[in-house]
């Protein structure tokens, strides 16, 4: 199923250059002409549903999720990652999906700097630590998936504003921006 994911950058280029020049014109501080510009507040969501394989693959600041970046050194900062990582690894806790559908979770792969299961090197030159988790969610009933709703994860993780969503489902493909105000998807 990782294909799906491989095609999705190719699939939604020209709508994340459009972004990433929209992201620059506004934000010089954290646009750095990638199409991953690191902002914090922001994160980054790419959905597929694939006959019945959900995948869910989550891109955030580590700011928005742990309060800062820097590499954990005091207990209370190692504490705090332990947390988000806990919660990480709860996704159907985060991610609210129709129950008619009986999702279960599949797979699940979580990596960031903070965790020290990724090089340094996936910093940026900024310094910003990132962290990655990508979700496989096997679903009997693929049909009965109307919406992906995004309030928990939220509610979990307050500094995060607003989620760019790419979707590409059965109903092709499409951008949305989700706040916690309007956290539903329609998938």
């Amino acid at each position: 199923m990782r294909r799906l994911f491989l095609a999705l950058p190719f699939a939604l280029l020209p709508l994340a250059v459009a972004q990433a020049h929209e992201d620059h014109d506004h934000d010089h501080d954290h646009a750095h002409g990638s199409l991953g510009a690191h902002e914090h507040g922001v994160a980054r969501l790419n959905v597929a549903l694939d006959g019945k394989s959900l995948e869910l693959e989550l891109e955030s600041p580590a700011m928005n999720l742990v309060g800062f970046e820097h590499a954990a050194s005091s207990d209370s900062d190692k504490a705090k990652v332990a947390a988000v990582r806990a919660q990480l690894e709860k996704p159907l806790a985060l991610f609210t999906v129709d129950k008619a559908a009986n999702c279960s979770e599949a797979d699940r792969d979580l990596e960031s700097p903070l965790f020290g299961d990724t090089p340094e090197a996936a910093k940026d030159h900024h310094d910003h630590s990132e962290i990655h988790a990508h979700y496989r969610f096997d679903c009997d009933k693929p049909e009965q998936l109307g919406k992906l709703d995004l309030s928990p994860l939220f509610k979990a993780f307050p500094a995060t504003q607003k989620i760019q969503v790419q979707l590409i489902g059965p109903n092709g493909q499409q951008g949305i921006e989700a706040t916690a105000a309007n956290a539903s998807i329609p998938l």
